[in-house]
């Protein structure tokens, strides 16, 4: 069997984690450096000058100029957390290194934290992953192919009209060798004209060559400006139709790993954050170890969420 460098390559070790942010104050120096890049910028007046006022975790900085005080964390998704950043970064780690995604009773039992606690935590980096992926689009040869989350309820509805099942749309573009390079994953009210052209319209390019399986619905993108090229199936399996064979890999994996790591989840409410967490994962698989420091990045600009 070939070698798969990606899946073999080198990621941040837990000593190496620790190394770099094992401490309050190597936390604390990492998060003001995601914020503020080029140095303290007081979010009143935009003024670079600047007190320190207090210390420890009440530390605050103080503007010079308009005297508004600031903490590290007000305004992040951090803001008003009791826990310490040292939690934070490790709960960052380790969802970041799960390759088949790690529950928040998993999380719990690692951080050593309650169980609303780790769901919070994991709830709201899987939003920061989610805030980041929004602002990508799709472009050049796109994959795109309809898939539910959810089984059916005994006596319920049979099939796609199961009140339990949660439609999503999975598309993959392709770089110039037929591999795939970016997906997106979103939840969909359903497959129909109207909610496939306003996905389309967000979250691909004018010009984007879409193959579809040729539902009607899929029809829609064209009035995003994007080429629609659809593929009739009738009863091929899937290994006779190598136009899918990314986008079909890619949802065998999600479900997985979806299947793998949550027993009991509401996807009616939660799927857009657990799509997107792991088409972030996905996107961002070539460096697995710089994972790490752009989590903390996106984290740490991404706006509070409750």
């Amino acid at each position: 069997m070939a070698f798969n460098f990606i899946q073999f390559q080198r990621g941040m070790s837990l000593p190496e984690f620790m190394a770099c942010f094992g401490s309050e104050e190597q936390c604390a120096a990492a998060l003001k450096a995601a914020r503020w890049p080029e140095g303290f910028r007081c979010p009143r007046c935009d003024r670079a000058e600047h007190y320190i006022v207090g210390h420890g975790a009440r530390r605050l900085f103080q503007c010079q100029g308009c005297r508004h005080q600031t903490s590290l964390t007000a305004g992040s998704l951090m803001e008003h957390t009791k826990l310490p950043l040292r939690l934070w970064f490790l709960a960052i780690y380790l969802i970041s290194q799960a390759k088949t995604g790690l529950s928040s009773l998993a999380l719990k039992r690692q951080l050593g934290v309650s169980y609303p606690t780790a769901w919070a935590l994991h709830h709201k980096i899987n939003h920061a992953m989610a805030a980041r992926e929004a602002c990508h689009q799709l472009s050049g040869a796109v994959q795109i192919d309809d898939a539910y989350l959810g089984g059916e309820h005994p006596g319920g509805k049979p099939g796609r009209g199961s009140e339990n099942k949660t439609p999503f749309v999975a598309a993959v573009s392709l770089d110039d060798k037929g591999r795939p390079a970016f997906l997106k994953l979103h939840r969909l009210a359903g497959f129909t004209l109207e909610s496939v052209g306003g996905w389309a319209k967000a979250h691909l390019a004018p010009g984007t060559r879409v193959t579809s399986d040729g539902l009607g619905c899929f029809a829609a993108v064209a009035a995003a400006g994007c080429i629609h090229l659809p593929v009739v199936v009738g009863d091929r399996k899937p290994r006779d139709l190598p136009q899918f064979a990314w986008v079909n890999t890619i949802l065998g994996n999600l479900k997985t790993s979806l299947h793998g790591a949550y027993h009991s989840l509401g996807w009616a409410q939660h799927a857009d954050t657990y799509l997107a967490a792991f088409a972030y994962r996905f996107n961002r698989r070539f460096d697995l170890r710089s994972l790490v420091a752009r989590l903390i990045v996106d984290t740490a600009r991404c706006s509070p969420h409750r």
